[in-house]
C-alpha cells in the first residue's frame, strides 16, 4: 500500500473522504445531544488521561495548543509520534527532535513501537485507519477518543479535563455563541481545514477545481470577517481561531505548493496573514509549531504527491514580526 493513502481517509471516484473517528467517549460530563458512546462519561483526574500527538499533523496541532492553553502540560501526558510515517501507519522511532517543544519520538506511557498497538488493544477488530490525536485512558486501557474537535473541548471544558489544569478550564465554546460557533467551524472544516486535503489528494479535475474554488473563497470570507472583528467571532478567541490556525500555519510552506493551493499565499491575505501572527505569538503557541516536522511529513509521506522526498527550502517566515494588530 502506498504511503500517501495512509492519511486516516479513501478516494471514492476520485474525491478525498476522510474517515469518520470511531472512539467517541467523554471525560466529564457529556455535553454532546444524544451521546454517541454507550459507556457512562469518564471521570476527570489528574494523571488517569495520556494523549498521543504528532505535531506535524494539524488535526493534533489543535489538541497541543488547548493543552497548553489550558495549562495541561502536568496533568495530561503527552507522546509524540514521528512525522514520517509508511504502510505501518504512526511511529516511536525513539529520534530527538529539537522543534516544537522538542523531545523524543517516544510513546512514554507504553514503549511502543506504533501506535496501531493502541488501537488493537482498545479493539482487537478495528479495521480502520490508524490516527492521531488519540486520548489514552490507563485505567480502562483503550483509546476513549481519537476525535480531535471532541478532544479539544474536553481539554478546554472545567467540566472535563480542563478543569484539572492551572487555568481551571478555557472558556472556548461559550453558551451563547455556540450557534455562531458551530456555523463558523462548519465552513471551516469542509473548505479550509480538510479543504485543502480535498485538493491536494483529488484524482479528477474538477474535483480539485471545486475543492480549490470553495478553499479560496472561504479564504477571502475569512479575510473579510477580519476587517469587522479582532478574532472570527468577535473581541475573544474561540475554538473557531485555533481549529483554523493550524492550517494557516501549514498553508504557505506546504498547501500552496505540495496540495496545489496556489491561487493565493496566505501572506497574500493581509488580514488573516496579521491575524495567523497574533495567534501564533499567544504565550505558549509558538512552541507547538514544529515546521520541520510538518514539512518532514507532507513531503516524505506522499510518495505519489513528491516521489523524490525532496523538501524545499523554503518560504521560512518571521512568525514573530510584528502583526500590527490592536490590543
Amino acid at each position: 500500500m502506498a504511503a500517501d493513502t495512509l492519511i486516516g481517509a479513501e478516494l471514492t471516484a476520485g474525491e478525498f473522504r476522510r474517515q469518520e473517528s470511531s472512539f467517541r467517549d467523554w471525560v466529564g460530563p457529556d455535553p454532546r445531544s444524544g451521546a454517541l458512546g454507550e459507556r457512562p462519561p469518564l471521570e476527570a483526574q489528574a494523571g488517569r488521561y495520556h494523549l498521543y500527538l504528532s505535531l506535524a499533523c494539524p488535526w493534533c496541532h489543535r489538541a497541543a495548543i488547548v493543552r497548553r492553553l489550558a495549562g495541561l502540560t502536568d496533568a495530561l501526558g503527552v507522546s509524540y509520534a514521528a512525522p514520517f510515517r509508511d504502510e505501518r501507519g504512526w511511529a516511536f522511532t525513539g529520534e530527538a527532535f529539537s522543534d516544537g517543544p522538542g523531545g523524543r519520538y517516544t510513546d512514554e506511557l507504553h514503549g511502543w513501537e506504533f501506535m496501531a498497538e493502541g488501537y488493537m488493544r482498545s479493539d482487537p477488530g478495528f479495521q480502520g485507519r490508524i490516527t492521531l490525536p488519540a486520548l489514552w485512558d490507563t485505567v480502562t486501557g483503550r483509546i476513549v477518543n481519537n476525535e480531535s474537535s471532541e478532544i479539544i473541548r474536553m481539554l478546554a471544558d472545567p467540566r472535563s479535563l480542563g478543569g484539572l489544569g492551572a487555568s481551571g478550564g478555557l472558556d472556548l465554546y461559550p453558551h451563547e455563541r455556540r450557534a455562531e460557533i458551530d456555523l463558523i467551524n462548519a465552513r471551516v472544516y469542509e473548505t479550509v481545514n480538510n479543504g485543502v486535503y480535498r485538493a491536494g489528494f483529488a484524482r479528477r479535475q474538477d474535483a480539485y477545481e471545486q475543492a480549490f474554488k470553495e478553499l479560496f473563497d472561504s479564504l477571502q470570507w475569512l479575510d473579510g470577517l477580519l476587517a469587522e472583528r479582532r478574532y472570527l467571532l468577535g473581541d475573544r478567541v474561540t475554538e473557531a481561531d485555533w481549529r483554523l490556525f493550524p492550517t494557516l500555519v501549514r498553508f504557505d510552506e506546504v498547501y500552496n505548493l505540495h496540495f496545489r493551493c496556489n491561487r493565493r499565499r496566505l501572506v497574500d491575505h493581509p488580514r488573516l496573514w496579521a491575524y495567523a501572527r497574533e495567534l501564533y505569538q499567544w504565550p505558549g503557541v509558538a512552541a507547538t509549531v514544529a515546521m520541520e516536522q510538518i514539512k518532514r511529513h507532507y513531503y516524505t509521506t506522499h510518495d505519489e504527491l513528491n516521489p523524490k522526498r525532496i523538501i524545499p527550502v523554503g518560504p521560512g517566515y518571521d512568525w514573530s514580526e510584528p502583526h500590527g494588530r490592536s490590543a
